[in-house]
């Protein structure tokens, strides 16, 4: 297991203990010359915390922005 997944599990964990709402999210597939590989992984809360990266730039930056604005609750 890689370090950053082990933070990713961790936290996850962590916020779940304190009661928080997580989306535990998962790179399934990738193309071009995408920064992570299938399995990547990415845990946010509510207030948009994280931890792990999906994509290392817009993806992500795109899911917490939305996120922010409640589009998943």
């Amino acid at each position: 297991m890689q370090h950053l997944d082990l933070k990713v599990i961790e936290r996850s964990l962590a916020w779940c203990d304190q009661g928080e709402t997580i989306w535990l999210c998962t790179v399934l597939e990738t193309f071009g010359s995408s920064p992570r590989a299938p399995g990547a992984w990415l845990c946010a809360n509510a207030r948009g915390e994280h931890v792990g990266s999906l994509s290392g730039g817009c993806v992500e930056e795109d899911f917490l922005a939305r996120l922010g604005h409640g589009a998943f609750e």
